[in-house]
């Protein structure tokens, strides 16, 4: 959805320039693994109408969706490349970012909870994690995988998960929110990565829920979203000591700007919204109909 990310000198300052990956026919035999005919040996992996990741085989550090890049901006600002980081991934899709922390930080611990077992042995076909990647990947739902994780037991984890289209409402309560502050402890953040378009009665709400956990907050936003112009990505992040002035600036000189919300504008934006419970939670929107890719 939206647009193609940054080119490599802004989106990786340490890529200038960026051999295509080399081709891969064996991973035909799935139709959600689909090539990119700009650049062979790389894939989308769409699920139904949505293009849900992208996987660059000869580059983990290559991060082809803007949200993404939004993402990868909290991890560089937690930790600066070589240190190890503890994450937990809530959705696996493509491996795009478990990847992406395993070469700019290749001692990190990371889990991932993924729980279609079928998807991550295509992408894991096009694209094997490196040996001693330090990425573990479960066939589980995240809300299940989670709740048996030691308080504490996560520097960041993050929540980028769909079925379908959509995110499930299992993963929008602020009782799921509290489990994810429980493992993220004290230190620890989250970046959460949310699709929908104006007037955002679920979004915020969502939203809602994340303060309600995590105390502060901060939502990443394109403006022709937020101006209601697009369905699009709201990527959220959550915990103490935000770098906010350094995610402000990295996001307002993208190629695609997204602005940043936070403290007395976002709480504006949330007008009020309450978080919801498990009794009332609902998937996020569908997105219009086409074909999606969440950027």
């Amino acid at each position: 959805m939206g647009r193609r990310a940054e080119p490599p000198s802004r989106a990786n300052p340490s890529t200038h320039s960026r051999p295509a990956a080399r081709s891969t026919p064996s991973a035909h035999f799935d139709p959600r693994l689909v090539p990119d005919r700009e650049r062979p040996g790389c894939w989308y992996v769409r699920v139904g109408d949505t293009d849900q990741s992208y996987i660059d085989p000869s580059d983990p550090t290559w991060l082809e969706f803007d949200y993404v890049q939004r993402v990868a901006d909290l991890i560089d600002f937690l930790a600066e490349p070589g240190r190890r980081l503890r994450v937990v991934h809530i959705g696996g899709g493509g491996l795009t970012l478990p990847r992406y922390v395993a070469a700019t930080r290749p001692t990190s611990a990371q889990l991932v909870f993924e729980p279609d077992a079928s998807l991550t042995e295509a992408v894991r076909a096009v694209a094997p994690l490196p040996r001693l990647s330090g990425v573990k990947v479960r066939a589980r739902p995240g809300r299940e995988g989670l709740a048996e994780l030691a308080a504490a037991s996560a520097d960041l984890v993050v929540v980028d998960a769909f079925s379908g289209s959509q995110t499930p409402a299992e993963l929008t309560s602020r009782q799921w929110f509290a489990d994810v502050a429980r493992v993220a402890g004290p230190t620890g953040h989250l970046s959460l990565n949310l699709t929908g378009q104006a007037p955002f009665q679920h979004a915020r709400r969502v939203v809602a829920g994340v303060m309600a956990g995590f105390g502060a907050a901060a939502l990443a936003v394109e403006p022709s979203t937020l101006k209601g112009r697009r369905f699009g990505n709201l990527v959220v992040s959550a915990g103490p000591a935000l770098p906010l002035d350094q995610l402000a600036r990295r996001a307002a000189r993208s190629p695609w700007p997204y602005r940043l919300l936070s403290g007395t504008e976002l709480s504006g934006w949330l007008a009020g919204a309450q978080p919801f419970d498990d009794a009332d939670a609902e998937p996020s929107p569908a997105p219009p109909p086409g074909l999606t890719r969440f950027r």
